[in-house]
Formats: structure tokens, sequence, C-alpha cells
């Protein structure tokens, strides 16, 4: 039995600085008069004992052949080679072993590469996290492009992972540097590299437009070689530790206001990690005097593709239907879009423009759309009313539900409900919709009450021509002077 360290030096202490016997110390110790004799070294140490035999002997050979040819081979799969040739043992067994004698992973030394000013970007992108949409739930990314010598930074979130994406974030890039590296530094995502052998590389066709209208050399690193843009990942962390840490992105566009004010108030500021006690903020003044110079005309970033229109006047992109006018059926059209808005042509002609939905199977409609249907088939009125209102508040859904289980009218709330969103907007309604199921409750009197709770809230106006209707025909009042009527009174 082995003693603490710290008895072991008092009985050294007792023994031969104050000449204690043997048996004194072990008595006040408390400790055998043995582990005396074994700790001032009297004691002849015992033989070592044989080692026990252990069901992976006879194939220890075999194991370490396999292990220098296969340092990565797992365990189970070596138990599979060897109860074939009658090992008995367990699994548990062979692992401890293996964890024993598995040969040691060979550390690489990296070369420290400092590159010249003004001569690379790194590119990468940081998963943030899951967030609700009107029609599901997103991954939310995080853009970071990094000037490799000054370390200035730039960023934003986009829900848009495609090559579209990745051209845009880099548009807005160079715009924020003023200019750009001449070279940027990729990894391996497949928006940029479509197929790689080697040193073989097929970029992506777009993005290698891109880097022709702006002269920048494309470069990857490695496989699986994340080491070769430590700036970036390590401008990543940063992010996380200090911007994204503690903090709630309610919206991609208050994120990205947010982190805007974050680099100009906190990230540039900063001091310089190798050229302390400069900042960040000075290396990139100089850097960019060095940057290549932007391209007069700004290079066109949006998705262009063809896109039939279906007998109900809509069109499909991502996943989502947009609405175009019905004269337009059975063609087929020009979908022009970008993180932003989702835009409709007929040649260069623009017939139909929405904000871009991020939802998945989302119906994205214009009134004036519907409008024109209707008026050529006044019949489905009803029907189509209920249309708008799902496309407008996709959640409604339960709200229908309730207005029947309480047998009520649903084409006069239907229409009360119309009246509400030409009032407040589908926004305002969409709130109230939430708010109002919510509490278990279904009249549309409770909608408007709510409504007019967000109006006045937000300080918005109603519209007058929508308040007042259309069966109104002089709904201006000309104001008179009130003079006149006191003059008449004096009169009679």
């Amino acid at each position: 039995m082995s003693l603490p360290l710290s008895v072991e030096t008092e009985i050294r202490r007792l023994y031969f600085a104050e000449h204690w016997p043997v048996g004194t110390v072990a008595t006040q110790l408390s400790v055998h008069d043995d582990a005396v004799r074994r700790v001032l070294g009297f004691l002849e140490p015992r033989p070592p004992l044989p080692p026990r035999p252990r069901l992976v002997d006879p194939y220890v050979d075999f194991i370490a052949q396999n292990l220098r040819t296969y340092p990565r081979l797992l365990a189970t799969r070596l138990h599979d080679m060897l109860r074939d040739r009658g090992f008995k043992g367990s699994v548990r067994t062979l692992r401890d072993y293996v964890a024993t004698v598995r040969p040691a992973p060979r550390r690489e030394a990296y070369l420290r590469v400092d590159p010249l000013i003004g001569e690379q970007t790194q590119i990468d992108w940081a998963h943030v996290g899951k967030y609700p949409v009107r029609g599901g739930e997103r991954s939310l990314w995080l853009f970071v492009a990094v000037l490799s010598w000054s370390r200035a930074l730039w960023g934003e979130f986009v829900f848009d992972t495609t090559v579209h994406s990745l051209l845009r974030s880099l548009t807005r890039a160079c715009a924020f540097f003023g200019g750009t590296t001449r070279q940027w530094l990729f990894d391996n995502p497949k928006i940029v590299v479509l197929e790689r052998a080697g040193d073989a590389v097929r970029f992506h066709p777009l993005l290698l437009e891109l880097a022709g209208h702006y002269r920048v050399a494309l470069r990857l690193c490695s496989v699986r070689a994340a080491n070769q843009k430590g700036r970036v990942e390590r401008a990543i962390r940063y992010l996380r530790d200090r911007f994204l840490a503690g903090r709630s992105i309610r919206t991609v566009e208050q994120g990205n206001r947010e982190l805007a004010e974050f680099l100009l108030k906190i990230a540039h500021p900063r001091p310089h990690p190798t050229l302390a006690p400069r900042t960040v903020e000075d290396c990139f003044a100089e850097e960019k005097t060095k940057l290549l110079p932007l391209p007069v005309a700004p290079p066109s970033t949006d998705a262009v593709l063809p896109a039939a229109v279906d007998k109900t006047a809509f069109v499909r992109f991502d996943t989502n239907l947009y609405s175009v006018p019905p004269a337009h059926v059975g063609r087929v059209l020009t979908v022009v879009a970008d993180d932003r808005e989702v835009r409709v042509l007929d040649g260069a002609t623009p017939v139909a423009r929405h904000d871009r939905a991020w939802g998945r199977r989302q119906l994205v409609e214009d009134a004036a759309h519907r409008a024109q249907i209707l008026k050529a088939k006044p019949g489905a009125q009803e029907p189509k009313g209920r249309d708008r209102l799902r496309a407008q508040v996709p959640d409604i859904d339960p709200l229908f539900a309730r207005w029947v289980d309480a047998g009520r009218n649903v084409g006069n709330l239907t229409t009360a409900t119309l009246r509400l969103l030409d009032l407040y907007g589908k926004d305002t309604l969409a709130e109230a919709v939430d708010f109002v199921l919510a509490r278990g409750a279904h009249d549309v009197g409770a909608l408007a009450q709510v409504c007019e709770q967000r109006r006045r809230a937000q300080g918005r106006a109603v519209p007058v021509d929508v308040a007042l209707g259309k069966h109104v025909p002089d709904r201006d009042v000309i104001p008179h002077d009130l003079e006149t009527y006191d003059a008449k009174k004096r009169r009679d």
C-alpha cells in the first residue's frame, strides 16, 4: 500500500534529521513498520510478478502487422478478423490492448507563411444555427472574408448558400474593402469546386466569370487542410466569441446591421495580432492603397432562369410560387432573383415583382393579379378570398378551423378579415392572428382590436380610401371658413 507523499516526507525527516527509531516513527505516524522500512529503503524490492497470460497474446504479431499497414483500423474490425482465426476475447478486451500498441500519428510541422500586402483574401462560412421563417426554418450562415495581411474582415448573414449567394457576398465584400486582393483563397465547397482530382480543379463557371471581372486568381486549400486558411478560421472564432455569444439574431437585416456596427467600433480598432501596437484599422488603411481597383461596372449576381407559368398564373422558384398577371398563363417567362426580391420578366419587360420568400412551398401572390382573375371569374370570389388570406398569412388555417367548429359563417368572416388585411397590411394581421390563436379566441372583432392596437403603437395612419370604401364617391372633405356661419346667424 502506497503512502501519501506528505507522510513519506515526514518519515524521512523524523528518521534522518530527528534520529527516531523505526518503531517510534511507525507508532507516531500510525503506519506499519514495513512501510517505514520501505520508504527508508531498508526492504529488499519484491521480485516482479510473472506476466499473466492474455487471450490476445497469440495474435500480437497479426495485430501489429495490420496496424502498421492500416494505422486507423478500428478495433471492431480487428475483432471480426481475429474471431475468424479463433480469438475468444471480447471487443472491449481487444480495444484496451489496441489502445496501447496503435502507432501514434506523426505530428506535422507547418511552414509559417506571411502573405504580402494586398495579396490574399481568405473566405469561409460559419453555421450559426436554425432560424424560423414563414413556412418552416432555414439554416443561417455567416459569410466571412478576411484580408490576410491587415486582418480587416467583412461578413454578412445569409440564408442562401448557392453560388449566386457567394457571388453577391463577394461583390459586397469588394465594395466594403474598396478594392480586391490578387487572390481569393477558398476551402473546397461544392459551390466553388465542381470537380477536383489532386491539383486538377474545375471551378464553378459563374465564379470564374466573377473572378475574371475583378481580375482575381482563385486558390484552394488542400483537402482537409483547414490550417491553410487559419486567418479566416481565427476570424470566425473571434466573431463567435465576441459578437455571436449572448446575442439573438432575430432577422437577417438586424444581424447584418449589428455586425456592421461591431466591425466598425470593435473589430477593426483592435490591436493587430502580429503588428502591434498598430491596429487592424491602421493596417487596413495601408493595405487599401495596394488593392486592385474595382471595375467601373458592377457585375451581375442575380439568379436568372426560365420559368413556365402554370394554369393558376404562378411561376415556381426555390420551391415557392410567385403570382404573375393571368394574361401570361401558359407562357415561359424569365425569373430574376436576388436575396431580397424576385422579379418576373417578359423579355426585358417586368411583369411582376415580389419580396423573396425564404420558407418552403410558400404562395406569394399580388392582390392586383388576383383581382384580374376575379374580374373574369366572379363566382370564385369566396374561395379565392381564403386563398388570398392563406398567401398573405400562412398560419391562418387554424383560425378557419375554429370558425367551422363554432358553426360561424365562414364567408362573412373571410370578407371581414380581408378588410382587415387591406386596412392594416399582412404583417400586422399575421401578428394579430398569432395573438388571437394563442389565447384560444377566433372572433374577427378581437382581430380588429389587436390590429388597431398594433397600428397605434407603430404610429401609422389608416388608408382613407380603404376605410371609407369605394362606394363613397367623394371622400375628400373641403374645409370652409367658419366665419360665414357666424355672419349668416347674425343676419337671421
